[in-house]
């Protein structure tokens, strides 16, 4: 099985040492699982593996997903996909170890969150001052933008500068939150408040 190593920074082949299919039963109410343990055969390192079963013309487990060490980030269907595809990007890099790559495409995500909310200024730092100023991002999430736009543009031109792993995980943490806080975190106060308003005009619609 070919899997990604944490330890190579590599897609390397692995063997299997041992595997567990979940299957559900007709009552069930879950999809099909494997999960395996493997062994990295460049450096000999241990891998848990999880696969979802994908229904297709050639049914079949799906590409394998590291559940540890080190498990891929999760990111929710409600962040935009111009942003998901970006982090998706440099989470990529990251495990490559490809941290001026990672950074750049924390940058991407951030003008594609710019792009979303449809802002007015070309460049990146007027779009997230504008976001701060319609109260889309609060002041903390405007100073951890600004970091990262300042990152961005290391990343972008040829300077002097480096970029090192710290700063790549640290600077992609912060765009994930960013992420979250305006798509995720958001739309589940909204619902949460419209269920509390709604139950308030419940007993009334009883009478």
């Amino acid at each position: 099985m070919i899997v990604e190593c944490p330890f190579c920074m590599a897609n390397v082949d692995g063997r299997v040492l041992y595997e567990r299919e979940d299957v559900p039963g007709k009552d069930d109410d879950y999809d099909p699982y494997k999960t395996s343990l493997i062994e990295c055969l460049s450096c000999k390192s241990l891998i848990l593996v999880g696969q979802n079963y994908v229904i297709e013309d050639d049914s079949d487990w799906g590409k394998g997903t590291r559940l540890w060490p080190s498990p891929r980030r999760y990111l929710a269907w409600s962040i935009p996909s111009k942003v998901r595809t970006s982090l998706e990007e440099a989470e990529k890099c990251l495990g490559a170890g490809a941290w001026i790559g990672c950074v750049a495409m924390c940058g991407r995500a951030l003008e594609g969150v710019c792009r979303h909310f449809k802002t007015k200024s070309q460049y990146l730092g007027g779009g997230l001052k504008e976001l701060k100023q319609r109260e889309i991002i609060d002041k903390r999430l405007y100073e951890w933008s600004q970091e990262l736009q300042r990152h961005r543009n290391i990343a972008a031109h040829a300077t002097d500068e480096n970029i090192s792993k710290q700063d790549a995980e640290e600077l992609l943490d912060f765009v994930v939150s960013i992420s979250d806080y305006i798509f995720v975190l958001n739309e589940k106060f909204e619902q949460f408040m419209k269920r509390k308003q709604d139950q308030k005009i419940a007993p009334h619609n009883k009478s």
